[in-house]
């Protein structure tokens, strides 16, 4: 690769990011169809005659806008790479793409910018993320909100395997 296309790779890339945004919809239509809707339903307080009359068109768009936000932060936390951008981005002439700093992310990135770039990797780092701050945000609400153990068991399954998946995308493809 070249100097330029080093830096390109920087980059956000916003079409497996587009890609990435689809997996909450899809694992969510196989987690809370086929393997965990009756439990679900009955944790949440729904039936089926409850579920009818929504807005899906809505509820799925809004639900992609912010799977799509949560795919473009992953890719700054499933990226190790993005960790040398970020701490020489605010030195003169890095936006410019000239200056040291500029130069040594160019050396540094036609060295290194391969490592860890696997969705194993990705998926380890979407699994710890979903465990580590996804169950704790739900496991909290669900306290509050007096929330059975199987109810967050279930939520907190979900994202953690979303977040895998996630993470294994885009570390392997963005």
């Amino acid at each position: 690769m070249g100097t330029n296309q080093n830096f390109i790779f920087m980059k956000f890339n916003f079409l497996i990011t587009a890609i990435a945004g689809l997996v909450p919809l899809v694992v969510g239509f196989i987690w809370y169809g086929p393997l965990f809707k009756n439990a679900w339903m009955k944790e949440v307080g729904f039936t089926d005659e409850s579920m009818k009359g929504s807005n899906m068109a809505l509820i799925f768009g809004l639900s992609y806008v912010l799977s799509f936000l949560m795919a473009f932060v992953l890719q700054t936390l499933v990226i190790h790479q993005w960790g040398v951008q970020s701490t020489l981005m605010g030195e003169a002439g890095f936006a410019e793409q000239t200056g040291d700093a500029f130069i040594y992310v160019q050396k540094f990135m036609a060295n290194y910018g391969d490592r860890f770039r696997t969705f194993g990797h990705g998926a380890l780092h979407g699994t710890m993320i979903g465990l580590l701050i996804g169950l704790p945000i739900l496991g909290t609400q669900a306290l509050f909100e007096r929330k059975s153990f199987k109810y967050v068991a279930i939520n907190a399954g979900y994202w953690v395997v979303t977040l895998a998946f996630m993470g294994g995308v885009i570390c392997q493809w963005a």
